[in-house]
């Protein structure tokens, strides 16, 4: 899909209303990379879905949130959505509303403005292959009780790692992966948060 496909496709659906939303929409950005370098914030998810059309979603939770105010006992749902195209990008995201159907698209647009590209290479002394299968080198990242260390592995391994990591990473493009984690894992947000914030760190610091 070329850039005129891309204004088309979305020109019903977003109206571009930021500075660089109108750079993409005129053509003038024409990738996410160069949204990126632009320095300008971005806020809209429909520019997001505009450079990177080949995005995916999944919903790692959702649960039921109550709480009691003046008028009674209300109820909400709580959406832990990831976006990604299986290829160097991930992005993580959380909504909240009194539909599910509405919690998870305002997840999937919370993610796409979280989306970032990792850095993914041949960190692992085992291998040597020169190819962005892995991490490049060790790194750790938290949410609330949850800690988990990525480390560099040869290919042919695969993800070992569990379920709610194995999926952020999979997303993301991360073939072979060992990990360490620590903390209540059955926390699935804090988890993929956890998860994510080691995955950032692969392009803010290195171990």
């Amino acid at each position: 899909m070329d850039q005129k496909q891309r204004r088309d496709y979305y020109q019903e659906e977003w109206i571009p209303k930021t500075r660089l939303g109108k750079l993409v929409f005129e053509g003038q950005v024409t990738t996410f990379d160069e949204a990126l370098k632009s320095g300008l914030p971005i806020k809209e998810s429909g520019l997001v879905s505009a450079l990177l059309p080949n995005l995916e979603d999944e919903v790692l939770d959702i649960n039921m949130v109550q709480r009691m105010t003046d008028s009674g006992r209300r109820v909400k749902f709580r959406t832990t959505v990831i976006v990604g195209n299986r290829d160097g990008y991930i992005g993580l995201g959380e909504g909240k509303d009194v539909q599910v159907g509405k919690a998870i698209k305002k997840g999937i647009d919370k993610a796409k403005l979280n989306l970032f590209k990792i850095n993914r290479g041949c960190g692992s002394w085992e291998c040597g292959c020169g190819q962005p299968h892995t991490v490049p080198y060790q790194v750790m990242g938290e949410a609330g009780s949850v800690r988990i260390v990525l480390m560099p592995a040869p290919r042919g391994l695969g993800i070992a790692a569990g379920g709610t990591a194995k999926k952020v990473m999979d997303m993301a493009g991360i073939k072979d992966i060992w990990t360490r984690t620590f903390g209540s894992t059955r926390t699935t947000l804090n988890f993929a948060m956890a998860t994510y914030n080691a995955l950032l760190n692969t392009i803010t610091v290195r171990s």
